[in-house]
């Protein structure tokens, strides 16, 4: 008893460590792989991989490191006592019964492993349906849609339960076989000791103390076959953490690479060509610079390829041909975290942490001071709305921030951005989500974030782009037009149909929030007694 407990004792320490360990190495991992990686798996079932994994390697270490040995070593004991003691026909008897136990274990085991992976797979997909239902809450709610997930989830709980119901069953045909072999070769034994003891060779204390012998080797033999099952299926369950383990990360340093050494912070795209999938090129020969302290805007129709060039500067890939350079570095070249550490990045849909606002503004640079912490969000204009919130700073955003309107998310994410003090900054379609006041008052913000550093701004919104030093008209991949905002108008081609349609977009917005005022004040008036 006191031996059980030291060893779990011990197990507490080592299980656990390991587990960490491997957790620990994955989740590093999967931060290393690419985003292609990432926008072709899903979050519910990568969760539900890395949890099954870690329990695994935990039965793993606790069945093979601390229980195996003991076990073993018990069951040679007792094989030596009946050669020893009673000769090499109870030695073969035991030995028989052992291998055909083993090898009843290993088959059935083999057999099992199967189903535990369906009922795997379907429990991967149960979380999967789970996590991406709870995240798309409202998605759900405005398309009355409950029954459907509801009945999707339970579809995937269906095969799951199926699946686990014949695991059960299965171990119960395991228990019975193992139960089987074991009550024969006890039997056989059994008959032996009795015909001794009939014959005058042994007493009927040899004949208690054999039976007594067979029970005591009744249990390291089923401990064997459970160690056998347990580390089977732990294997199974770790099996597809490893796979993730396996997928080489895309992206990587050279062995020879050096941080970015930002001396201006000048970019420079030297026909750049890619393509996600080779049958379907994005960007086709694009060439254009950035020089330090200005302002680039790239527009054009959706599909055109703005938004890769942002995933490219921050070299979430590679390109297919050509170079992108930072102060005649290319990129290729440097380390990708001091890259990322000189880019800063407000995106169109900023997802925040489940957290306070307070540390979704730090996260820009998680050493800031409280008080750096409230100059940036005075500068980014969200200073006044945090301070009437009751919680102030400590207040929680929710879910991917859903508790904020999406002005409210944008400010903190330029306040974000401001604490990170970046040289080099990336607006990609920064205000393209919000109505036309929300977008005058973010614009404000963001012209402070992007005085005096070199600013690539991807827009759609082309009022937002009007002061850029130069504008990049992206059509199909390729460059159609450059020039100023003046110089595109006067050329009235692509840029100029876009800033037509746009203009009157905005005039009929407008209009149309003046008739609703209108019509509010009209209510009013007519409510008011005193006229």
């Amino acid at each position: 008893l006191g031996f059980n407990q030291l060893r779990d004792a011990l197990f507490a320490s080592v299980g656990q460590y390991a587990v960490r360990q491997l957790a620990h190495r994955v989740f590093v991992h999967m931060h290393q792989l690419a985003l292609r990686f990432h926008l072709s798996r899903k979050t519910g079932g990568l969760s539900r991989i890395i949890e099954r994994g870690t329990k695994g390697i935990e039965t793993i270490v606790r069945f093979t490191i601390l229980a195996t040995l003991p076990t073993v070593l018990e069951f040679v004991l007792v094989a030596i006592i009946f050669w020893w003691g009673y000769g090499f026909d109870y030695l073969a008897i035991t030995a028989v019964t052992v291998v055909l136990y083993v090898w009843f274990t290993i088959k059935a085991s083999d057999w099992r492993i199967a189903i535990r992976r369906q009922m795997n797979d379907s429990d991967t997909d149960a979380n999967t349906k789970t996590i991406d239902s709870l995240l798309n809450y409202e998605t759900v709610k405005y398309f009355g849609n409950e029954d459907m997930e509801a009945s999707r989830y339970d579809a995937s709980m269906a095969r799951y339960e199926t699946a686990a119901t014949r695991i059960w069953t299965s171990l119960g045909w395991l228990n019975f076989g193992q139960g089987v072999i074991f009550g024969a070769g006890m039997t056989v034994m059994m008959v032996l000791s009795a015909i001794a003891v009939k014959n005058g060779t042994q007493t009927i204390g040899d004949f208690v103390f054999v039976n007594a012998m067979l029970i005591q080797l009744a249990i390291p033999l089923n401990f064997i076959g459970s160690v056998y099952r347990e580390i089977r299926q732990g294997l199974t369950d770790i099996e597809e953490m490893f796979h993730i383990l396996e997928v080489d990360p895309e992206i990587t340093d050279k062995p020879d690479a050096e941080d970015l050494q930002i001396r201006q912070g000048a970019i420079a795209f030297k026909d750049v060509h890619f393509a996600y999938d080779p049958a379907r090129p994005i960007l086709k020969g694009v060439s254009f610079e950035v020089p330090a302290g200005k302002t680039v805007a790239i527009v054009g129709p959706t599909g055109a390829g703005k938004s890769t060039i942002s995933r490219l500067l921050f070299r979430f890939y590679d390109v297919n041909e050509g170079a992108i350079t930072i102060d005649g570095q290319d990129l290729r070249e440097v380390r990708q975290h001091s890259l990322r550490e000189a880019i800063g990045m407000v995106p169109q849909d900023t997802v925040l942490f489940n957290d306070t606002i307070a540390y979704n503004i730090r996260y820009g640079r998680t050493s800031a001071t409280d008080e750096e912490v409230n100059a940036a969000a005075e500068l980014a204009q969200v200073g006044d709305f945090i301070r009437q919130l009751p919680e102030g700073f400590d207040t929680q955003v929710g879910e991917r921030g859903l508790k904020l309107s999406g002005g409210e998310k944008q400010r903190v994410a330029i306040a974000r951005t401001i604490l990170k003090a970046p040289p080099i900054l990336v607006l990609d379609e920064a205000t393209s989500a919000l109505d036309t006041h929300t977008e005058r008052e973010i614009q404000a913000a963001l012209d402070v974030v992007s005085k005096n550093r070199t600013t690539l701004v991807i827009a759609h919104r082309l009022s937002t782009v009007i002061g850029a030093d130069e504008i990049i008209v992206l059509k199909r991949g390729e460059i159609a037009e450059r020039g100023t905002h003046d110089d595109l108008i006067a050329m009235n081609g692509l840029y100029a149909q876009m800033w037509e349609r746009q203009r009157e977009a905005t005039l009929a917005e407008e209009h149309l929030r003046e008739v609703r005022e209108s019509d509010d004040m009209g209510v009013i008036m007519r409510l008011d007694p005193a006229n």
